[in-house]
C-alpha cells in the first residue's frame, strides 16, 4: 500500500469520526431540548393547578431559550469545523497527491538520467575516440611518444584493442621515422667532420647521439665507423706519401707528411724518420740552389723570399746560418735604384 492509499484510508477514518462526533453532538442537544420542554411542561402544569412553580417554569423557559440560542450556534460552529476539517483533508489529500506525483516524476527523471548517461556514452563515443586520436597526433607532433603510447593504452581500455593496436603501430612508425631523421642529421654532421679530418668532433657527436639513442644499432656502430674512416684516410695518406717520395715530389711529400703527423703512432713515425729526413734534406738542397740562382741573377726579392724560407724551416742548419749572413746585404741591394744595382753588379 502506497502513501496515497494510506492517506485516503486515514481521511475516510477521520470523516467517519467527525460524523460520529456530529451525531453525538445532535443527540446531546436533543436530550437537553427534551429536558427543557419537560421542565417547562411541568412548570406550566403546576402553575395551572395553582401551585407556586414559577421558578420551574422560568427554568424551562430559560432552558428552551438557551437551546434555541446555542444550538444553532453550535451547529454553525460544528459545520464550520467540519468544513475546515474537510478543507484540510482535501488540502492534505492534494498535497499527498502532489508529493506522489513529484515522487513519480523524480523516479521517471532518475530513470531518464540513467538512460541519458547511457545515451551520452553512445552518442559521444565517436567524439571521444576522435578526441583521443587528435591528442595522440598532438603528442607525436611534440615528439612525446611515451605520452602518445599512454593515450593509446587509454584507447584500448575504452574502445577496444583493435583501434589501440593500430594507433600503437602509427606511434612506433612515427617514432622510428623521427629517430631515423635525427640520426641521419647527426650522421651528416659526422660526415662533414670526417671530411674535414675533425675526428674528435665527429666522435663527440657520436657519443652525444649514443646517450640519446643507446639501443639504436646504427648509433652504436658510429664510433667504429668513425675509426674505420680515420684508418682509411691514414692509409690513403701513407699511399700518397710513398708515391710522392718515389717521384721525388718534395713539396708534395712534405705537405702529406704534415697531415700524416696527426695519425702516426710513435713506432710508425720512427719507421718513416729516415725517409722523411732525406726528403727534408733534399728540400733544403733545392732551396739553397734556388737561393744561389736568385743571387747570381740579381733577383734580390726572390733571393730574400727563398732565404726567409730556409731560415724559417731549417733554422739550425749551416745553410740557414750562411743565408742569415747574406740577408742584410741582399735587402740593401733590393732597396737600391735599378741603375745603381746594375752598376754594382
Amino acid at each position: 500500500m502506497d502513501a496515497h492509499s494510506q492517506h485516503v484510508d486515514q481521511s475516510s477514518n477521520d470523516a467517519a469520526a467527525r460524523d460520529a462526533a456530529g451525531r453525538s453532538f445532535t443527540w446531546i442537544y436533543a436530550v437537553i431540548l427534551l429536558l427543557a420542554l419537560a421542565v417547562l411542561g411541568v412548570g406550566i402544569y403546576r402553575v395551572a393547578i395553582g401551585q407556586d412553580s414559577w421558578g420551574l417554569l422560568s427554568a424551562g423557559c430559560i432552558g428552551l431559550m438557551a437551546v434555541a440560542v446555542t444550538w444553532p450556534l453550535a451547529l454553525t460552529l460544528n459545520t464550520h469545523r467540519a468544513v475546515a476539517a474537510r478543507e484540510r483533508a482535501e488540502l492534505m489529500e492534494k498535497l499527498v497527491e502532489r508529493v506522489d506525483q513529484m515522487s513519480m516524476l523524480l523516479n521517471v527523471m532518475s530513470d531518464q538520467q540513467l538512460l541519458s548517461d547511457r545515451a551520452k556514452q553512445v552518442a559521444y563515443r565517436d567524439k571521444d575516440r576522435e578526441a583521443i586520436r587528435r591528442a595522440i597526433t598532438e603528442e607525436m607532433g611534440r615528439n612525446d611518444y611515451d605520452a602518445a603510447a599512454a593515450l593509446a593504452d587509454a584507447m584500448e581500455v575504452n574502445f577496444g584493442r583493435g583501434e589501440a593496436d593500430r594507433l600503437r603501430d602509427d606511434i612506433r612508425a612515427r617514432r622510428n621515422e623521427a629517430v631515423r631523421k635525427q640520426v641521419a642529421d647527426v650522421v651528416a654532421v659526422i660526415d662533414r667532420h670526417t671530411r674535414n679530418e675533425q675526428w674528435n668532433a665527429a666522435m663527440r657527436e657520436a657519443e652525444r647521439l649514443m646517450q640519446v639513442f643507446p639501443e639504436n644499432e646504427t648509433v652504436r656502430n658510429l664510433p667504429v665507423e668513425i675509426e674505420n674512416r680515420r684508418q682509411n684516410h691514414k692509409r690513403q695518406l701513407l699511399a700518397s706519401w710513398n708515391e710522392a717520395v718515389q717521384r721525388h715530389d718534395i713539396d708534395g711529400s712534405i705537405e702529406i707528411l704534415k697531415s700524416l703527423d696527426l695519425y702516426l703512432t710513435p713506432a710508425e713515425a720512427e719507421g718513416m724518420q729516415e725517409t722523411a729526413r732525406g726528403v727534408f734534406k733534399e728540400r733544403l738542397n733545392n732551396l739553397c740552389k734556388q737561393f744561389a740562382t736568385a743571387v747570381t741573377d740579381h733577383k734580390w726579392q726572390e733571393a730574400i723570399r727563398t732565404g726567409d724560407v730556409i731560415v724559417r724551416e731549417y733554422p739550425n742548419t749551416r745553410s740557414a746560418q750562411e743565408v742569415r749572413e747574406k740577408m742584410e746585404a741582399l735587402r740593401q741591394r733590393a732597396n737600391e735604384p735599378a741603375g745603381g744595382a746594375a752598376a754594382v753588379a
